[in-house]
């Protein structure tokens, strides 16, 4: 994957790690989304992806978050390595 083009977070790959860039989903998920540390700048990584389940598992910080394959893709991210 070329690290300088944006990207979803649900098209990264398990160990990788990524910078978010934007958060394409409103209302109380995006609040939710924010409340856990997932913003504009916020380093992610990529912990478990489970296509046949469509579940991520992401760090961002010290949290730990499950993702839906819906809301990852939600979430726009850039320098992925």
């Amino acid at each position: 994957m070329n690290t300088d083009r944006m990207t979803l977070l649900s098209a990264c790959t398990k160990g990788g790690l990524a910078t978010v860039v934007k958060i394409h989903a409103t209302g109380a998920l995006k609040q939710r989304l924010i409340s856990f540390g997932l913003m504009r700048g916020a380093e992610v990584r990529m912990l478990e992806c489970a296509p046949a389940k469509s579940t991520f598992e992401i760090k961002v910080g010290n949290v730990s978050l499950a993702l839906r394959k819906e809301e990852a893709a939600l979430i726009e991210v850039t320098d992925v390595r």
